[in-house]
């Protein structure tokens, strides 16, 4: 069986026997010596072990040789006894040396400072630590400087250069030792600091300190002791052979403040020869080691990370920004435009039954109940010509200008659709039913543009509009009417191929619609870019059927009539007959064909084979996923889906108008501002000055708690922003104004920046210095780094819910929700550790929990100390360890908190965008 050895003893390869520390000896080095002197090695008496398993130094009643002291008697106090203690075991008072110049009288050296191996014992005294075991604590500590140069190396001294050993006893009893590399040793003050890397302990079990029965254990505490130690002894007091030290780790300064573990009473001794203080008093010291914090080796790689991804956010910026400037050089292309006819054969369009519940279709009398909107719909318009839909509602007419625009449908789909006359994917502009428009932008864009936006806005009448604002339904702007008419100029602006209007005239006056009709009418016969206009006309005035050269009339889903315009319609079902006669002349003929649609005879049904159509186009079904039809190569039947601007440039545009918004509706903006102060001082006030006691701490991560509270549902607004504006977005994706990544890059900068970050900073201020949290600006700038970075995962998820679900209710309720989770999960309204491990889990999934812990663990970080007393005994502890005890944070997780709400922003970020791309499209 492999042998173990306490105290840092080293295990003999040959013997298997222990190789103890300097004081210690037995089978596993677990028994410290009895008297003697430190010369005696092995020989030494040692201290027997009692029935509970454990040497106890006091029951002993272990006294010290003349000139020796300390728990254990290992500290000299006089030449002598050195010399004395020497001779007992080699017969010559001093070593001997190969120099005979050398001075080798053998001396004490009793001060703090170490020149080959020095021994030392101090008191403890700690109120908080006498509080739990109010017996007398010792503390030995073994420092090797140079062990070689000590008289009988590997007796006298033990391990390597620059190396620390520490035991601490309990009424006489061993509870814990340590050891330490990598020291320095500083000795400027007159005093004595070493600086050790690498501490480890080890808490020896069913001690009273590591799980006696019924004691206090601090059995992790203790094991958990890593990284720097730092022992700091001031110089000799005058008068007195003590001093008084501190035994300092980063977890100790957290539970006894920055002092660490203070040591009192403290007695220093080394046998040593004389030449070796007279050769070293100026040598170099052990090998140095950094006193500084360490971050673990995952944050580092987070940190290396998250700064490579900024690189890379930098250098894609200056991508774009040479695009954009090659862009520029090259100038616009493509700007002759129309000479593009459609063809359209044998549109089907079925949109089908609903499912029952469990995914059956829902039949009648064994028929499935699916809905043909369009029935075998065939036509064509050439460029130069303007095409009327006519049809009474629900004749399918939407349906099928959706279709020729491009437009997704979610039914099942046949046909085909080409696009003839076209040397480049063409450029179709749309206009919808409805007029969805930014509603606090004005008609009128930039400077650049002016000309040729100032005349089409004479063309549509809407000039006098300029610098008004478009309005919406919470606030009045312009007419529906005007509303309609800045939707078609907003798709004349792009100088389209073919434009396709839903209802354009909907909602104008006969005066309107017919300058709408004749600007129509003017852009189809554009004799330089003759252009193909389609449009459904729900009814017509007189004037504006006469502009249009093409008629194609729809009746529950089939075409009764395409061909030309004017008083050819009726020509053609007076030859048909079954149909009820024209009433004469001025009658308006688009009334007289909706009078026909409306109530079609069975004949026009079947006569679509006599109908003056295009030849009919090989028909096949689409796929339901599929955005567009697919068509054959020539005649093209691909229409511009790309954006017509580089990234830069887009970002650039919607930033403006973004910003034009932001000034000309102030209301959320300086809502959020005015709510903010309110709340800070309030926060503030509500937390002024918090103590330093126990409930006083409570109370700042109580402070801490509201603020992370507050962002988690003032970020809701983030959410009803994105819902509110969907309906625009989709209708400029499905023109390819702009790509989803760049309305997503410059949404997030004019909502997260000023609705956001800007009331963040200013709520999180007022209160930080009204609650009287640290005062330090390190610690501020962090408190602040967290809250913002709390804010933009946050703001990202609520953007992430708002596009993931149509319905605003749901993806509020669903906000809510998750809020009140965090609030559970966050270490606040119940400790963590505490948590069932069937639901303890769920805290890692909680962006509330790192903020919480971050700012909790910032605060404690600036040397809070507790001072209370209970039950009449005086508390004075750090901050630390109440902290770990109430809420189970951690005392070192700051920038593992800071790299954990970075992975949530980078998460949620990528969720957005891969929903907005796969997701957020406009389906019909």
């Amino acid at each position: 069986m492999a042998q173990t050895c306490e105290n840092s003893g080293i295990v003999n390869a040959t013997s298997n026997d222990c190789e103890c520390l300097t004081g210690f000896g037995g089978t596993n080095c677990s028994q410290p010596a009895c008297g003697g002197t430190i010369f005696q090695g092995r020989d030494r008496a040692l201290v027997s072990t009692s029935s509970n398993g454990f040497a106890n130094l006091t029951a002993a009643a272990c006294k010290c040789e003349g000139g020796w002291t300390g728990l254990g008697c290992n500290v000299c106090q006089t030449p002598n006894a050195c010399a004395s203690g020497y001779s007992s075991v080699s017969g010559s008072s001093t070593p001997s040396v190969m120099d005979g110049v050398q001075n080798t009288t053998m001396v004490c050296n009793s001060t703090p400072r170490v020149w080959a191996a020095g021994q030392m014992s101090c008191a403890v005294n700690n109120p908080t630590l006498r509080a739990l075991y109010p017996l007398d604590a010792t503390l030995n500590i073994m420092r090797n400087l140079n062990p070689s140069s000590s008289p009988l190396p590997n007796t006298t001294s033990f391990g390597d250069s620059g190396t620390a050993y520490a035991q601490l006893f309990y009424a006489g009893v061993e509870q814990f030792y340590c050891s330490a590399d990598s020291c320095d040793q500083d000795t400027t003050d007159g005093g004595a600091s070493w600086t050790c890397s690498n501490l480890t302990c080890k808490c020896r079990s069913g001690t009273s300190m590591c799980g006696a029965p019924g004691s206090t254990a601090i059995t992790s505490a203790i094991n958990g002791l890593s990284g720097t130690l730092t022992v700091d002894c001031d110089p000799v007091q005058s008068g007195s052979s003590t001093s008084k030290c501190a035994f300092k780790q980063a977890t100790l300064q957290s539970l006894f403040g920055s002092g660490g573990l203070t040591l009192e009473g403290c007695t220093f001794g080394e046998c040593v020869q004389q030449y070796v203080i007279d050769n070293n008093g100026n040598s170099a010291t052990a090998s140095a080691a950094d006193s500084g914090s360490h971050l673990g080796g995952g944050v580092i790689a987070g940190l290396a990370v998250v700064g490579a991804l900024l690189f890379l956010a930098i250098l894609m910026f200056v991508f774009g920004f040479v695009l954009q400037r090659k862009a520029r050089k090259v100038g616009p292309r493509g700007i002759s435009h129309g000479g593009v006819g459609v063809e359209w054969s044998n549109i089907t369009y079925v949109v089908p039954a609903p499912r029952s519940f469990w995914g059956r279709r829902k039949q009648v009398q064994g028929y499935t109940n699916d809905k043909t909107i369009l029935d075998s719909v065939t036509g064509r318009i050439q460029p130069g010509q303007m095409m009327a839909i006519l049809g009474p509602s629900g004749a399918g007419k939407t349906t099928l200008v959706d279709i020729l625009a491009q437009k997704p449908k979610s039914g099942q789909l046949s046909g085909s659709v080409q696009f003839t006359g076209a040397d480049r994917a063409p450029r179709i502009g749309f206009v919808s039913q409805q007029d969805v428009l930014p509603p606090m932008l004005t008609s009128i864009p930039e400077a650049e543009k002016i000309s040729k936006v100032e005349h089409i806005m004479e063309r549509l009448g809407i000039a006098a509009l300029r610098n008004s604002r478009i309005g919406e339904g919470k606030a009045r702007g312009i007419s529906g009417g005007e509303m309609r008419r800045v939707s078609i100029g907003l798709e004349l602006i792009a100088s389209p191929d073919v434009l396709i209007l839903d209802e354009p005239t909907s909602g104008l006056d006969s005066v309107s619609a017919s300058r709408v009709g004749n600007l129509l009418h003017d852009i189809a016969h554009d004799p330089e870019n003759p252009t193909a206009v389609i449009a459904s006309i729900h009814q017509p005035s007189s004037h504006l059927y006469q502009t249009f050269d093409q008629i194609l009339v729809l009746a529950h889903g089939n075409a009764i009539y395409t061909g030309p315009g004017g008083f050819a319609p009726v020509e053609h079902f007076n030859a048909l007959g079954a149909v009820p006669a024209f009433p004469g002349q001025g009658y308006n003929v688009a009334d007289y064909l909706l009078d026909v649609a409306s109530d079609p005879p069975f004949v026009l049904l079947q006569s679509k084979d006599e109908l003056k159509i295009p030849d009919k186009l090989e028909s096949r079904s689409l796929d339901v996923s599929d955005s567009a039809l697919e068509q054959g190569k020539t005649p093209t039947t691909r229409v511009q889906s790309g954006c017509a601007t580089t990234f830069l440039t887009q970002l650039q545009c919607l930033s403006g108008r973004e910003w034009k918004i932001l000034k000309r509706d102030k209301t959320l903006f300086l809502t959020h501002i005015i709510i903010s102060s309110i709340l800070g001082v309030f926060c503030g006030g509500l937390y002024y000055q918090t103590d330093l006691t126990i409930a006083g701490f409570q109370s700042r991560v109580g402070c801490l708690f509201f603020l992370g509270a507050l962002i988690a549902f003032s970020s809701l607004s983030a959410l009803y922003n994105i819902v509110e504006i969907r309906p625009l977005f989709l209708r400029e994706r499905s023109s390819s104004y702009y790509s989803p990544t760049t309305w997503l890059l410059s949404r997030f900068l004019f909502d997260v920046v000023p609705l956001r970050i800007i009331p963040t900073i200013i709520v999180s201020t007022i209160t930080y210095w009204m609650a009287g949290l640290s005062h330090e600006a390190a610690n501020f700038f962090k408190f602040l780094l967290i809250l913002v970075l709390y804010t933009l995962a946050l703001t990202l998820f609520n953007f992430l819910l708002g596009a993931l679900f149509q319905n605003g209710g749901v993806a509020i309720l669903l906000s809510a929700l998750t809020a009140l989770y965090q609030m559970t999960f966050a270490g606040f309204f119940v400790h963590l550790d505490a948590i069932p491990p069937v639901l303890r889990w769920l805290q890692w999934l909680c962006p509330l929990k790192y903020c919480l812990e971050a700012l909790a663990v910032n605060e404690v970080g600036s040397g809070l100390m507790i001072q209370d007393s209970l039950a009449g005994v005086p508390v004075n502890v750090s901050a630390s360890l109440i902290m770990n005890t109430l809420f189970g944070f951690g005392s070192n997780n700051y920038y593992r908190d800071v790299l954990v709400l970075f992975a949530f922003i980078a998460g949620f970020g990528l969720g957005v965008i891969g929903v907005v791309w796969l997701r957020v499209r406009e389906r019909r």
